[in-house]
């Protein structure tokens, strides 16, 4: 079935059809459908928090515990959710983990201009970047993908453009996939300077396989 889609609901029906279980977001513009519309989904769980490091968090812990799980917020809040984010790239993740941030070029809603693109080197993830609503339901399942095979979260950045234009999406059914069983794994999960120095190491590994993909 096609169907005429923003970029922001091809997000939401991306992560619906991944099998995306849970989400938590802070609402700004042009960032804030993604979690309206994921929300009207059956068998997901979705709610605003606070502000966006709450959010970022929030699906941290469900990604830990195997959920795949992702947040969204614009530009600018991934600032405040810089903390948690540099620490789950060294971390990892257990269910698929996907952080959308929605930059604003030209400013139209926003009190400046970010390149959210360059948040992806800094941190050593993944990233993924849609053109139209069509890749933003495509790309969003191949960042689950991504995350889960390579044990990292990724990094969806879209544009205001991108998000509110409409273009015709094919819809596809949901792929059911089960949560992780979640196993205590202190160094994996703790970063204390003991276990962060050792997985250092990790993350620079998984960044040469994971640029192996993108050629």
């Amino acid at each position: 079935m096609k169907k005429i889609m923003s970029g922001n609901e091809a997000i939401a029906r991306g992560a619906f059809e991944a099998g995306c279980h849970m989400a938590s977001a802070y609402p700004g513009t042009p960032s804030t459908e993604i979690l309206e519309n994921f929300a009207q989904y059956d068998g997901v769980y979705a709610e605003w928090a606070t502000n966006e490091k709450v959010a970022l968090e929030v699906v941290s812990g469900a990604s830990i515990g195997g959920a795949r799980t992702f947040t969204t917020m614009k530009h600018v809040g991934l600032n405040v959710a810089a903390d948690p984010l540099f620490t789950m790239a060294y971390e990892g993740v257990n269910g698929g983990f996907v952080v959308v941030t929605a930059d604003d070029p030209g400013m139209h809603s926003s009190q400046n201009e970010q390149d959210n693109r360059l948040y992806a080197p800094h941190a050593k993830i993944a990233m993924v970047e849609p053109s139209d609503s069509q890749e933003c339901k495509d790309f969003m399942k191949e960042a689950f993908s991504i995350s889960e095979e390579f044990d990292t979260v990724v990094l969806f950045r879209t544009t205001t453009r991108v998000s509110h234009s409409k273009s015709i999406v094919e819809l596809e059914d949901r792929n059911e996939v089960p949560i992780k069983d979640y196993t205590k794994n202190i160094k994996k999960y703790i970063m204390i300077p003991a276990h962060s120095k050792k997985k250092h190491y990790e993350v620079e590994e998984r960044l040469e396989r994971t640029q192996g993909i993108f050629k």
